[in-house]
């Protein structure tokens, strides 16, 4: 018997982009980005297409301290570098939920948690 593979409820009419805010690591100036997102079990999700090698990724691994927004609601908030290896069914979960909004699913995964 096969198992069924677990369904990933999509939002119709979610916002698209999420704003999020970093410290520069060099500079200590404020580095603000739009960028694609995810939301599940209360966090939210997104992807770096670059890896490490994105300014904010290296940023935001100096200092996980960020500032974020989605459309009107503002948050302060912790991120962290999610482990594919370590975590794979959130991986897994998160990769599923950013091909079912933008046909995106390749990247470095980055957690962001409100404060």
């Amino acid at each position: 018997m096969r198992r069924r593979e677990q369904q990933i409820p999509v939002v119709e009419n979610q916002p698209q982009f999420l704003y999020i805010t970093s410290t520069g690591w060099k500079t200590g100036n404020p580095h603000r980005i739009e960028i694609w997102f995810v939301e599940y079990n209360k966090r939210y999700y997104i992807l770096s297409e670059g890896g490490m090698s994105a300014h904010w990724v290296q940023n935001i691994s100096h200092n996980p301290q960020v500032s974020f927004s989605i459309n009107e609601m503002n948050f302060a908030g912790t991120v962290r570098k999610l482990d594919a290896e370590k975590e794979p069914k959130l991986s897994a979960t998160v990769l599923k939920l950013m091909d079912a909004k933008y046909k995106r699913n390749e990247g470095l995964i980055v957690e962001l948690v409100p404060v």
